[in-house]
Formats: C-alpha cells, sequence, structure tokens
C-alpha cells in the first residue's frame, strides 16, 4: 500500500531554500518513501521514537511513519552538518 505524502512547514522552508538540483534529488527520495517508508539505509532515531532518517546525498530527511493512517510525515531536510539527528 503507498503511504500519502505530508510536511511540516518547517520542512517545506529547509527544501525551499535548496538549489534545484539538490532539491530535486531530495524530493525524488522524499516520494519514494510513500512506496517504502522503511527504506535501506534507514534510522530509528534514538532521542525521539516516532523518527526516522534516511540520506539523501549530502543532506538528510527526518520523518515520522504513520503506519495506522498510512502518512509519511516530512519533520524536516537539511545538510547532514545541519541536522544533528
Amino acid at each position: 500500500m503507498a503511504y500519502t505524502l505530508e510536511f511540516e512547514k518547517a520542512a517545506i522552508r529547509s527544501l525551499k531554500k535548496l538549489t534545484p538540483q539538490v532539491a530535486e534529488q531530495v524530493e525524488q527520495d522524499i516520494r519514494q518513501l510513500c512506496q517504502q517508508p522503511r527504506p535501506p539505509g534507514c534510522i530509528k532515531l534514538k532521542g525521539n521514537p516516532n523518527l526516522w532518517r534516511v540520506h539523501s546525498g549530502s543532506y538528510r530527511i527526518i520523518y515520522q511513519i504513520q503506519d495506522s493512517r498510512l502518512i509519511v510525515l516530512i519533520v524536516d531536510v537539511g545538510h547532514r552538518s545541519d541536522i544533528n539527528n
């Protein structure tokens, strides 16, 4: 089953700051989360058991999986040096 994407305001702001080339790659990786919300290489964050992290090149996508509602909520996106999770 495909999940639906939702974005927090912080994630939308972060995506708008990316260069077009980087944004395209990150958005492609985000769309893939609809089909496979737990892809190889994803990590469940220790500080918050509801958050996951996946890499998109040098960027990190922080997201929450709501299995009961089939939603992937994108919480934040940023360069790996800026996001400490």
